[in-house]
Formats: structure tokens, sequence, C-alpha cells
């Protein structure tokens, strides 16, 4: 496989990552497109990308690193993003990246530790460290947008041994729509294809047109959300998951789901 398939494979993962790094597609987008440019340009580091994803998100992080404290504020952006800007200030950066990258990511400790330069020992302890930090937010109420009964249920056990409260749980874009009109959540696990053959993305959409909150997609079609033609979920879990991954991307979203500014 040549290099440029192996970064075309990779590259919608590592924007993933760097959306739930950083809270923000746009500036997400912008460390991705920064890594790739710092590649071409070193022919040492163009060569070790050969290695697979390992290299390729150690090269990213060796961008943000170097270029954290140097983000730019996003012009014109939305609510979610604007808290994110906030939050990132405030947060240990190398929580975030140990939490996200063993639990998002899937790498295991000792991959992790080789993308950040730390043992795999100090891994472990910088994501315990992000879950207590994000952990002590707020409790909020959850809509579940989900049509296989058994993942609805672990779900659910999931949300309220979080602290959180299940609002509601849909298996269709219209039992959606009548759980919000009783509620309005504070976070939303949504699949992508329903029950009645309806869409989890437009069931999304018609809460998102009434209040401004977090989503999550839980989907075993990733790659129809990954596509770079429409904006693009910061959460995005893949089917079959792991408990720890979704508790990860509940507790980034709540995290960055506030637009108070801290302070």
């Amino acid at each position: 496989m040549s290099l440029g398939d192996q970064i075309a494979r990779n590259l919608p993962y590592l924007r993933r990552y760097a959306r739930a790094l950083t809270g923000s597609q746009a500036t997400g987008d912008a460390f991705v497109r920064a890594t790739l440019e710092a590649a071409l340009a070193d022919s040492e580091l163009k060569q070790s990308l050969e290695g697979g994803r390992v290299p390729l998100y150690r090269a990213f992080n060796k961008v943000w690193s170097s270029a954290y404290l140097d983000v730019p504020e996003t012009v014109g952006g939305d609510g979610h993003e604007d808290a994110a800007q906030y939050r990132l200030k405030s947060v240990t950066p190398l929580n975030r990246q140990a939490l996200l990258l063993t639990t998002l990511e899937d790498f295991s400790a000792e991959q992790a530790g080789e993308i950040m330069d730390i043992s795999a020992e100090n891994i472990e302890r910088l994501a315990q460290e992000a879950i207590a930090e994000i952990d002590k937010e707020s409790a909020t109420s959850v809509l579940i947008i989900e049509d296989e009964p058994l993942i609805s249920m672990q779900l659910e056990d999931l949300i309220t041994s979080l602290g959180h409260e299940v609002c509601g749980t849909a298996a269709t874009r219209t039992q959606a729509q009548e759980v919000v009109a009783e509620k309005t959540p504070g976070l939303v696990l949504a699949d992508i294809q329903l029950a009645d053959g309806s869409s989890g993305l437009d069931a999304v959409d018609d809460i998102l047109a009434i209040s401004s909150v977090p989503v999550i997609f839980i989907t075993a079609y990733p790659e129809r959300l990954l596509t770079g033609d429409r904006p693009e979920p910061t959460y995005l879990v893949t089917k079959p998951f792991q408990e720890q991954t979704v508790r990860a991307a509940v507790s980034q979203a709540l995290f960055f789901g506030s637009s108070r500014p801290l302070g």
C-alpha cells in the first residue's frame, strides 16, 4: 500500500481525533492540514509515516504541541466552539490527549505513549485525571435515539451510571420529535439508521433547529459521516463500542457543551 493510500485510510479518524481534541471542526482540520504540510516539507517525517497510524498521530501530536498556545480564536463560531476556546485555555491538554487516544481512538497505553512520547504508566494516569476533571461537570438529561433495543438499554444503563437522567429513548425520527416536544435534552446520543427507515441525522437536525445541544453519533457506518462533504460530527463513536469510549465521548461533549466562559 502506498504512503498516500495509508494516509487516506487513516485521515478521517485523525480528523475525528483533532475535532474532539480541540472542540472545533475548523481548528481540528487546521491542525491536520499543518501536519500534512509538515510531512511534505520534511523527508524524514514523511518516511516515518509509512509505519501506519501511530506515526501519523505522532506527527500530529508534535504539530499540536508546538502550536497549542498559538491557536487563533474561532471567528463567528457557534456556541460550542466558543465554549471550547474558553475550556481549552484552562484544562491540561495532556490529560485530554491521553483520554481520547486510549478511548475514542482505541490505542493501547503503549501506543498512546509512543504518540505522546511519554510512558504507558503516565498515559494511564493522565487518562484517569482527565476523567476526574470532566466528571466534575453537572448532570444533564440525555435523549437516546437508537433502534436496537439491547443497545438502547445498554446506553441507558451507562448514562444513568454516570449520574445523568435519560429523558427519553426513540427508535424513529417521529419518536424523537415526541420526546423533544416534552423536554429538550442537554445531550443526544444518536444512531444513523433508525427502525422505520428514517435517519438519525434528520432527527438530530430537528433537535438542533430548536436548541444547540451536543450530539454524539454512535454508528456502525462512520464512513458515512467522515466524508468531508458536510459539517461532520465532533463526537463519533464506532459500533461495536466499548463503554469506556462512550463515557469519554459523553464527558468531552458535556465539557465543551457549556457556552458559559470559565472564570
